[in-house]
């Protein structure tokens, strides 16, 4: 472990104040012995740096998946007073709302048999992937305006989906506060073709099954079964969320001098969440997260609809249990020393995981707390866990997002041949499709790290609760 850090219980580790000049509050992380050979010292003083920012409240935060981002590392947590508290897009993401959601099927892994090539092939030609994929729907202008402010809600009112698809998603696929006027003509050119893509990099379409099921009270009250057919969808804002935070990057970056913000790092650029500049990336930070959720929508309904013609079986047996953001801003009501408090959580890279009985989450599920969904890596499990209050109380409700890199895309392109990781894929069972075998070199297992281990440590350290564990049967890659 890196000179400085103490380490404050079994699986949690405090960043003091003082690591870097100026912090304001201590960082706190969550890691484990295996995990800390892969941290990186750039990523805790990235943390470290975070703690500067005014108005932060209690600490720093940074799950296990922490790595080196832009600004906050890629796992960080922060919330801010509302009123004397900032807002940073390096603490959202330039993917703003990349996401993930998990929907079962009344299919088992038998009836996969001789069919697994067929759905594959069948899903790949139905969701357009890869970088600058552009949709066979089309949307005018102001349908897009539409989209930004109603999010999922708008595919659902054109049939692309159902009305409990919405009562599963986070902010039930629509986050208030949206303002289009925040968003450029430049952002709206790159999201209009884009509805309904998967996009490139670590963003997938996969078909997985439920392999076990350690809690089978939380599994019985989220729908999943041992041996079920599932499928999980990951991507978010495509060009138009990109885009939305280069340009309001560049804003904050010229307003910091107006309100005499210091940063360690520009990357960090901010402004006060009330004043002009903060409303308008907050507004256009909320378009661009509700055209995630609207481009998962999409995605979901056609992927049903090639599981429906393979399968025979019908649109409304799939169910989605949840739909989770990662990249995002949101204001919640947390508890801060026995008094509720507003904040302006910021979660980069984390998922939200809020416990039993907490507001926001679907009536059905309050018994065991929010579905929590943490992807692997093509080969790799993924996870269904649930909140906790645990999470309420130490993380301001959040938990890990994925497994964490931990070798750059161009490194791994140099390590690892695509075509024969596809190869040593289809002969463990996993089918796998994608426009160029190089993507998959870049997105390999190895280049991660254990998404068991991370999940282990979300578990145990009680930031959210192994539900299921759900293996890879075939994946498309953008």
């Amino acid at each position: 472990m890196l000179e400085g850090i103490n380490k404050i219980g079994d699986l949690e580790w405090e960043v003091p104040v003082g690591y870097v000049p100026d912090m304001r509050v201590p960082g706190r992380f969550f890691l484990s012995r295996a995990l800390a050979e892969t941290l990186e010292e750039g990523a805790v003083r990235q943390l470290a740096n975070v703690a500067t920012l005014p108005g932060i409240v209690k600490h720093s935060l940074a799950m296990p998946d922490i790595h080196w981002g832009y600004g906050f590392p890629i796992g960080g947590v922060a919330a801010f007073d509302r009123t004397e508290g900032v807002i940073s897009p390096g603490g959202v993401g330039f993917d703003i709302n990349c996401g993930v959601r998990l929907i079962t099927t009344p299919l088992t892994e038998a009836d996969l048999a001789g069919k697994k090539r067929e759905l594959i092939e069948a899903l790949f030609s139905v969701v357009p992937t890869g970088v600058g994929a552009r949709s066979a729907m089309r949307v005018s202008n102001k349908e897009l305006t539409d989209i930004m402010v109603n999010g999922a809600r708008w595919t659902v009112e054109r049939g692309l989906g159902t009305p409990e698809d919405l009562v599963r998603c986070e902010e039930e696929g629509a986050m208030p506060g949206a303002d289009p006027d925040a968003v450029s003509a430049k952002a709206r050119q790159r999201g209009m073709p884009q509805i309904g893509t998967l996009g490139a990099g670590n963003h997938f379409l996969e078909i997985q099954v439920a392999r076990e099921i350690v809690d089978p009270e939380a599994a019985s009250v989220f729908g999943i079964a041992e041996g079920q057919i599932c499928f999980m969808v990951h991507c978010g804002s495509r060009g138009l969320g990109h885009q939305v935070a280069t340009d309001h990057l560049r804003i904050l970056e010229n307003a910091l001098g107006k309100y005499q913000i210091r940063l360690p790092d520009r990357q960090l650029a901010c402004a006060p969440i009330d004043s002009p500049e903060g409303r308008a990336y907050y507004g256009g930070m909320a378009c661009a997260a509700n055209y995630a959720w609207a481009n998962r929508q999409v995605i979901m309904h056609e992927a049903r609809k090639a599981f429906a013609q393979v399968f025979g079986i019908d649109y409304d047996e799939m169910r989605l249990i949840y739909d989770v953001a990662h990249n995002v801003a949101k204001f919640e009501h947390h508890d801060v020393d026995g008094a509720s408090m507003e904040v302006c959580v910021h979660r980069k890279g984390a998922t939200r995981a809020f416990g039993p009985q907490a507001p926001g989450i679907p009536r059905e599920y309050a018994a065991v707390g929010q579905p929590v969904l943490i992807p692997g890596s093509m080969g790799t499990s993924s996870y269904l866990l649930h909140g906790t209050a645990t999470a309420m109380q130490k993380t301001w409700g959040s938990t890990c997002h994925g497994a964490g890199r931990v070798l750059s895309r161009s490194k791994a392109k140099k390590a690892i041949r695509g075509r024969e990781l596809r190869e040593h894929l289809a002969q463990e069972g996993i089918l796998v499709r994608a426009h160029r075998d190089s993507v998959l070199a870049e997105e390999a297992p190895e280049v991660y790290k254990p998404s068991h281990e991370v999940v282990r440590v979300v578990h145990e350290a009680g930031l959210s609760g192994i539900v299921a564990r759900l293996e890879p049967l075939g994946v498309i890659k953008g």
